[in-house]
C-alpha cells in the first residue's frame, strides 16, 4: 500500500471510536463499566468520559503489570510514540508488547496509528514522573523540563561546559544538549572524561529516585556534573538527573525489571480431589456449627450495639471464648453472619446485636444449602473482618459489625485468587506466596502492596475455615460456586443478600434495580443482571450444594450416654436434640463427635427453663442409644429435689422458704453478707438486692433458689429468644458499577450511535445509515388514541418482546400526566419495570409498567 492509500490515522480519542465496531464499543463499555453511568449521548461525550481523570485511574487501576509498564514508557516517550522506539524501551517484551498495546487501545487508553501510538493525555499526566511520584520507570523530568527554571546564560554555560558551541537562544541551547545526551557516541566520550566518583554519583540516581541532594560547596565530581547539565539544579540544595541521562545510563531501558509474563502458581501440597473434597466437608460442618452456636449464644445474651456501631472489645472476646476459637476468627464469623443477614441490631433505644427471623429460615433448611448460602454471601461481599482492631483514618479502631470495614476491592480480589487455585489440577494446594506475587502482578495498583497481601492470606484462611478449601486445595462445590463468574472481574450484579430469597426462587415484588430511574431521564441501562454467559447466584448456590450434600454426615437424632456424666453424640445432631442438649449439657469438647457433660448448673439450667424432672427423663431415654446411667438419674433427681426450695421475690428482693433450717443456713453464710439479708418471719428473708441479684449469688453458693410471682407460683426462666424486626442483609459496597449484561452493552452502543447522528440528514439519509450500521429503520408513532391492553397483556407482550428483539408501540403517561407513544425495544422487564431503547427518543429509557397504558406489536418489517 502507498502512502497516499494509507488510511488517514485518527486525529482525536473521538475518532478513533467512532470508526471502531459495535463489537469494539461494546468490549469497551464492558472493560470500563463507569463510562455508562449516565449513558454518553453520542461518541463525542464518551470520549471525554474515557478522557476524565476518575475514570482514567479507575482503568490503570485494572492492569496487570506489563501491560502497565507499557503505559509507563509511553508517559515517558515522545508522543506519537514510534513502535521502534517504544519497543527499544522495553526489551524483552517485545513478543507481549502487541497484547499489551492491543489491551490498552481496547480499554481506550491509547489511540492513534498503529505504528504511531499515542496515550491519552490524562493517563500521561497521572503517570508521569514527578518529583513527589517518580513512578515505576523512577525517571525524572526531561532536560527541557529541568532547565524551564534555569537562566539562559546559565544555559548557555552549560553548552560550554559540555563542549558545545554557544547558540543565540537557550531553546536552541537546550535542544543541542538534549542532542548530546541522546547520542551514545558522543555521551560515551563525555563520560569517559568525568573525574573519579562522578560516574558513582550518577550511578546511585539512574534507578531512581532522580532526585537528590548536594551541599551549597559541591566536591569537585559533583561539580563536574552540573557544569555539564548531568545534573540539574531543581531547588536550592536539590538536583536531578535528567530523564534522556537516565535512560543513556540504562541502557534505554524504561523499567529495571521488566515483567512481560504473570508469575506461576506453584504448589505446596497434591492430595486426591477426595480427601480435599473430605477436608473441606469436615470444615463446613464445622462452620455450621460454629455459626449456630454464635447465634443462639447472642439469642440468649444479645451484646450491645457501640454508639459508633459495631460490636465492643469485650463482647467480642467474650465470643470468642464461648465459641472456643481466636478473637480474629470470631470476628470472621459474626460478620460472615451479619453480611448473610442472619443477625443485626434491634433498632431499640438500647439497641443489641440479635438473630434476625431470617435466621430462623436458614437454620430449617438442610445443612448443604446453609452453606451455600454462606459462601455465596462470603464470595461476593466486600466487607474486610481482618480489618476489625486497626484505626481509620480518623485514629478510631474499627470494630467488628461497624462501619469502615468495607473495602470495594475484595470481592474481585477474592473471586480472582479462588479462580487461580481453580486453574491448578484438581487437589492441589498452592504456595501462598505464589498465590500473593500472581495477584501482585494482576493487580498492581488495585490495593497498597501490604493491604493486598493480607487480603490474599485472609482470603485463604477463611476459604479453609469456611470448608471451601480442603487442606488448601479448592473443593469440587467450590468450583462450582466459581461456575461461569465474570471474566472481567466485575462483581456479579445478580448475588442477593442470603436468606431473603429461597434457593432457585425469584421474588415477584423485587424492588427495581439500581440503575433504574424513571422514563424520559435519559439514564445509563441498569446493570441489574449477570452478564451473559454467568451462571446466576442462585443456580451457583444450587450447584455447589448438591456436590457438598453427599459428603456432609448425616445429622443424628441421638447420642449415647456414658456412665461418667457425659454423653457423646458420634455425629451432628439434628436441630431439636442439638438445642436441647446445649440446654441440659455443657459441650466439652468438638469434633467429629461432640462430648457433652452433664453438671448440677446444667441441670438446673433446664430446671429454670420449664423443663420437669419427668421430662428429661424422657428426653435422655428417647434419645440414648445406651441406657440411661443410674448416677445420672441420680444427679436429676436430686437438682430437682432442691430446686426451688428457695424462692426469691421481689422486695427490692426476698427469700421465702418452708424449711426454716435452710434459711438460718443462708443467713449464717459469710458469703452472703453483701446481700444484706434480715430475717423478718420464720419462713421469709428480706434483701437489699434485686431478684436477679439474689438468684446468681445463691446459686454461686451452690443453693437452687427459683424466682416466684407476686402470686407465690415459680416463676420459669426460659430462655429469651431474642429476634430483631424483620431485617434486610447488607449490601456489598463494591468501588465501581457492576458489569451490565450483553444485552444493555448492546442497548447502550444503539442508543451512542443514535447519539451521533445529527438533526439535519433527511430520513433516507437516516434510512442509509441504518443500513451501514446494521439498525432498521423505525416509523415515528402514529398520532390518535393510546393502545390500551389489559396489564397481563402488556406484560407478556413486553416479556416475549424482549426475548426476541421484537419492537412494540406503547402508550404512556408520565408523571405529569402527559400522554404520549413510545416505539420501545425492551431489554429487561422486571420488578415493575421496563428497559428498553427508545427509538422515539433515541436513548435507553425505563419505565414503571404501571403507567403503560397498552402494547402494539410492530412487524417484523
Amino acid at each position: 500500500m502507498t502512502t497516499e492509500q494509507r488510511p488517514r490515522p485518527p486525529r482525536t480519542l473521538a475518532e478513533e471510536l467512532r470508526s471502531r465496531g459495535d463489537e469494539e464499543l461494546t468490549a469497551l463499555l464492558r472493560a470500563r463499566a463507569d463510562l455508562l453511568s449516565p449513558l454518553p449521548g453520542d461518541v463525542s461525550q464518551l470520549a471525554t468520559r474515557a478522557g476524565t481523570r476518575a475514570s482514567v485511574v479507575r482503568a490503570l487501576e485494572r492492569l496487570d503489570v506489563f501491560t502497565l509498564q507499557v503505559a509507563e514508557a509511553l508517559a515517558v516517550a515522545p508522543q506519537p510514540c514510534p513502535y521502534d522506539t517504544l519497543a527499544a524501551l522495553l526489551p524483552g517484551g517485545e513478543r507481549e508488547l502487541p497484547d499489551a498495546l492491543a489491551r490498552l487501545r481496547g480499554r481506550a487508553l491509547l489511540w492513534g496509528a498503529e505504528h504511531e501510538p499515542r496515550l491519552v493525555r490524562t493517563a500521561q499526566e497521572v503517570l508521569a514522573p514527578t518529583a513527589a511520584r517518580p513512578g515505576g520507570t523512577g525517571l525524572g523530568p526531561t532536560v527541557a523540563e529541568a532547565c524551564a527554571g534555569i537562566s539562559p546564560r546559565r544555559v548557555q554555560e552549560l553548552l560550554t561546559g559540555a563542549g558545545l558551541p554557544a547558540t543565540g537562544d537557550p531553546v536552541s541551547a537546550v535542544t543541542a544538549l538534549t542532542g548530546l545526551f541522546a547520542d551514545e557516541e558522543r555521551f560515551a566520550r563525555l563520560l569517559a572524561a568525568a573525574p573519579p566518583g562522578a560516574r558513582e554519583a550518577l550511578d546511585r540516581l539512574a534507578w531512581g529516585p532522580p532526585y537528590g541532594e548536594v551541599s551549597a560547596r559541591p566536591g569537585p565530581q559533583l561539580r563536574w556534573l552540573l557544569d555539564r547539565g548531568l545534573l540539574l539544579p531543581t531547588q536550592p540544595g536539590t538536583v536531578v538527573l535528567p530523564r534522556e541521562v537516565a535512560l543513556r545510563l540504562r541502557g534505554g531501558r524504561a523499567h529495571r525489571e521488566l515483567r512481560p509474563r504473570p508469575p506461576e502458581v506453584t504448589a505446596r501440597a497434591t492430595y486426591t480431589p477426595g480427601v480435599a473434597d473430605a477436608a473441606g466437608a469436615g470444615a463446613a460442618q464445622g462452620a455450621l456449627g460454629v455459626i449456630e452456636e454464635l447465634l443462639t449464644g447472642w439469642a440468649a445474651e444479645p451484646p450491645p450495639v457501640l454508639r459508633t456501631g459495631g460490636v465492643g472489645v469485650r463482647e467480642l472476646k467474650r465470643t470468642a471464648v464461648a465459641l472456643d476459637v481466636p478473637e480474629p476468627q470470631a470476628a470472621f464469623w459474626a460478620e460472615l453472619a451479619y453480611a448473610a443477614g442472619l443477625v443485626a441490631g434491634d433498632g431499640e433505644v438500647d439497641e443489641r446485636y440479635a438473630p434476625t427471623p431470617a435466621y430462623d429460615a436458614w437454620a430449617a433448611e438442610p445443612g448443604e444449602w446453609r452453606w451455600a448460602r454462606l459462601a455465596g454471601v462470603w464470595l461476593t461481599g466486600t466487607r474486610v473482618p481482618g480489618l476489625v482492631g486497626d484505626r481509620d483514618g480518623k485514629g478510631r479502631t474499627l470494630t467488628a459489625l461497624g462501619p469502615g470495614l468495607d473495602r470495594g476491592p475484595a470481592a474481585e480480589l477474592r473471586r480472582r485468587v479462588l479462580e487461580l487455585l481453580a486453574a491448578l489440577p484438581e487437589g492441589t494446594a498452592p504456595d501462598p506466596a505464589a498465590v500473593r506475587d500472581r495477584i501482585g502482578w494482576e493487580l498492581p495498583r488495585r490495593m497498597t502492596p501490604e493491604a493486598r497481601d493480607a487480603l490474599c492470606a485472609a482470603v485463604l484462611a477463611e476459604a479453609d475455615l469456611l470448608g471451601v478449601t480442603g487442606r488448601g486445595a479448592l473443593t469440587s462445590y467450590g468450583r462450582a460456586l466459581l461456575a461461569a463468574a465474570p471474566a472481567d472481574g466485575g462483581l456479579p450484579a445478580d448475588s442477593a443478600p442470603m436468606g431473603s430469597v429461597p434457593p432457585g426462587s425469584a421474588s415477584a415484588d423485587s424492588a427495581p434495580s439500581a440503575g433504574s430511574a424513571p422514563a424520559g431521564t435519559g439514564s445509563a441501562p441498569s446493570a441489574g443482571s449477570a452478564p451473559a454467559g454467568t451462571a446466576p447466584a442462585a443456580d451457583r448456590e444450587a450447584g455447589a450444594a448438591r456436590l457438598l450434600a453427599p459428603l456432609l454426615p448425616e445429622e443424628l437424632d441421638h447420642f449415647l450416654l456414658q456412665a461418667d456424666l457425659t454423653a457423646v453424640a458420634p455425629g451432628p445432631l439434628s436441630r431439636e436434640p442439638a438445642q436441647a442438649m446445649a440446654l441440659i449439657a455443657d459441650i466439652e469438647s468438638k469434633g467429629g463427635a461432640t462430648v457433652y457433660r452433664f453438671t448440677p448448673a446444667s441441670v438446673r439450667r433446664a430446671l429454670d427453663a420449664g423443663w420437669t424432672p419427668d421430662a428429661l427423663h424422657g428426653f435422655l431415654a428417647e434419645h440414648s442409644r445406651t441406657p440411661v446411667p443410674q448416677p445420672l438419674t441420680y444427679l436429676v433427681d436430686d437438682v430437682a429435689r432442691r430446686h426451688g426450695r428457695l424462692r426469691v421475690g421481689v422486695a427490692a428482693g426476698y427469700l421465702r422458704c418452708e424449711d426454716e433450717a435452710l434459711l438460718t443456713q443462708v443467713l449464717a453464710d459469710r458469703r452472703a453478707e453483701q446481700l444484706r439479708l434480715r430475717r423478718i418471719a420464720p419462713t421469709v428473708v428480706i434483701s437489699g438486692a434485686p431478684p436477679e441479684i439474689l438468684l446468681a449469688r445463691l446459686r454461686e453458693l451452690g443453693l437452687a433458689p427459683a424466682a416466684e410471682s407476686a402470686e407465690g407460683a415459680v416463676v420459669t426462666l426460659a430462655a429469651t429468644r431474642h429476634r430483631t424486626p424483620p431485617r434486610t442483609a447488607p449490601e456489598p459496597v463494591p468501588d465501581g458499577p457492576p458489569a451490565a449484561d450483553d444485552r444493555l452493552l448492546a442497548a447502550a452502543v444503539r442508543a451512542i450511535r443514535a447519539g451521533d447522528r445529527t438533526e439535519e440528514r433527511t430520513d433516507e439519509a437516516a434510512t442509509a445509515a441504518g443500513a451501514r450500521t446494521g439498525a432498521r429503520p423505525v416509523p415515528p408513532p402514529p398520532a390518535g388514541a393510546l393502545p390500551r391492553t389489559p396489564a397481563a397483556d402488556t406484560l407478556a407482550t413486553l416479556q416475549a418482546a424482549a426475548l426476541s428483539g421484537d419492537l412494540v408501540r406503547i402508550g404512556y403517561v408520565g408523571a405529569d400526566g402527559v400522554a404520549a407513544q413510545h416505539i420501545l425495544a425492551p431489554v429487561r422487564v422486571e420488578g415493575g419495570f421496563v428497559t428498553a431503547f427508545d427509538h422515539t427518543a433515541e436513548e435507553v429509557r425505563t419505565y414503571p409498567l404501571h403507567r403503560i397504558t397498552g402494547t402494539v406489536e410492530l412487524p417484523a418489517d
